[in-house]
């Protein structure tokens, strides 16, 4: 039998991975990663259920607009368009979810441990370095689920 904890806020997801620094290769005219940093890493989680459940929290406006082609009235559905704040709101909500972990960054002008709280997330993300690492990140992420594609459970026949 196998045993759930349903109190789990789930904080605790997340793949972690050793950080990599990036740096602009001329030759090769893109940016290219240097090798892990196994002193410091980062756990990072999927953000596609947490972006579906804000698009679903978002209002939908209505439209009755003339559709020049059949000159028939339609409804259209629309979202209204957010201010900037929000959208970095909506961004910075995004990336605190998906970083579930810290270890082993330090402040470079204090020498304090990074710890991973919300601002912090939000200091690291406006490194272009730290940002492009995310990315990679994600990439790998996505790989990994559609390697699992293939490995998905049979369903059972009575």
């Amino acid at each position: 039998m196998f045993e759930v904890d349903l109190d789990d806020t789930g904080s605790d997801e997340g793949v972690w991975f050793d950080y990599q620094e990036s740096h602009f290769d001329k030759d090769k005219g893109k940016f290219v990663f240097d090798p892990p940093n196994s002193d410091a890493s980062v756990r990072v989680r999927r953000i596609g259920k947490f972006i579906a459940d804000s698009m679903a929290k978002r209002k939908q406006k209505e439209k009755i607009v003339l559709n020049t082609h059949s000159k028939r009235m339609e409804r259209i559905t629309y979202y209204e368009d957010e201010g900037q704040e929000v959208v970095q709101a909506g961004i910075d909500a995004a990336f605190d979810y998906a970083i579930t972990g810290l270890k082993g960054f330090k402040n470079k002008k204090t020498g304090e441990v990074v710890e991973c709280t919300r601002e912090n997330k939000i200091a690291l993300m406006k490194i272009p370095a730290f940002d492009r690492f995310i990315a990679k990140c994600f990439r790998v992420l996505g790989e990994l689920e559609e390697e699992d594609e293939g490995n998905l459970p049979t369903p059972q026949t009575g």
